[in-house]
């Protein structure tokens, strides 16, 4: 069976870029939507044109113009979007509409994967303010893609190493502590830890897997479940000395997020529930989801203490 042709919107971005080199690898025909708006981001303009150089093809289009998106998605089988929902970069997540909007109109996309990447959005109807803003608008995405009759895959790839493993999950930091580390709770709750790269090699194994049609892919391979506490023995083992461990209690944290910023209010909530609740892990995979692991076991994931190598 021919490999399906694939759009990715964002691939200039964070996880963007590694789906585009994944989809790439993975021998996938790679279109890469070109925004118009680009204006003078230098940076932007030259990854594009190294994915060029690479294989993939830039489609121009751009969100304010519809028939541009409806043209775009026409010359592909399935579209991947990548657009950041984390608040201390940029958040567009609703522009995603837009794109749910032309790939309706245009009636041919066989499956369509929105920026999700993260913890899956529809177990936290109980989430923190003003943390929940990301989950209610991936749900509300999700709520068009359905009710356009879309074909879907969502995929819920928990926690990004650089954010959370070269720095022990400590806020406010992507650098691994010195001599003291704070510790969540008991820290002893379930994490899922992906590097970003793996994320992108499991994300492309699925768009034209029957098995993965509607319905969400959990990354959780069992070597990267790990407690806060694990995670930091591991990086104390690699360093040859033991960490001051600083407990911080539920209230103490939760009461933390007085006087931050917006950004850092979303970051606080959405730790708590990762490490306090362990919301990545507190649940049985269902029917209307599958765990890539088990699906693709020809993939060799990257373990924590690979990944950790690179900060000694």
């Amino acid at each position: 069976m021919a490999k399906s042709k694939v759009l990715v919107v964002g691939g200039t971005g964070y996880i963007g870029k590694r789906i585009v080199k994944a989809s790439l690898a993975q021998g996938y025909p790679t279109f890469v939507l070109q925004r118009r708006e680009i204006g003078l981001d230098i940076d932007k303009l030259q990854m594009l044109l190294g994915f060029k150089k690479e294989g993939a093809v830039l489609v121009e289009a751009s969100f304010s113009d519809l028939q541009s998106l409806v043209n775009a998605v026409k010359q592909v089988d399935v579209v991947i979007c990548t657009m950041s929902g984390v608040h201390f970069r940029s958040h567009n997540l609703l522009l995603q509409l837009k794109l749910v909007e032309a790939i309706k109109e245009a009636g041919n996309v066989k499956r369509f994967l929105p920026s999700e990447f993260g913890i899956d959005p529809a177990l936290m109807g109980n989430a923190l303010e003003p943390g929940r803003v990301t989950f209610d608008e991936k749900m509300v995405v999700r709520k068009a893609i359905e009710e356009a009759n879309i074909p879907f895959t969502y995929v819920s790839a928990n926690c990004f190493a650089a954010y959370f493993v070269g720095n022990l999950s400590q806020m406010g930091t992507l650098l691994p502590p010195k001599d003291k580390v704070s510790i969540y709770g008991d820290g002893n709750k379930k994490v899922v830890f992906m590097d970003e790269d793996d994320v992108a090699t499991y994300t492309m194994k699925t768009i034209d897997d029957h098995r993965t049609l509607n319905k969400t892919v959990y990354l959780r391979p069992p070597e990267n479940i790990l407690t806060q506490r694990q995670l930091v023995q591991i990086w104390e083992n690699m360093i040859g000395k033991q960490l001051q461990k600083i407990t911080i209690p539920a209230q103490d944290f939760l009461a933390s997020i007085k006087g931050l910023g917006y950004a850092e209010q979303v970051g606080v909530g959405h730790f708590y529930h990762i490490f306090y609740e362990g919301c990545l892990t507190n649940f049985e995979i269902g029917e209307n989801g599958e765990e890539a692991s088990q699906l693709y076991p020809e993939v060799k994931y990257t373990r924590m203490d690979q990944y950790l190598k690179i900060y000694l």
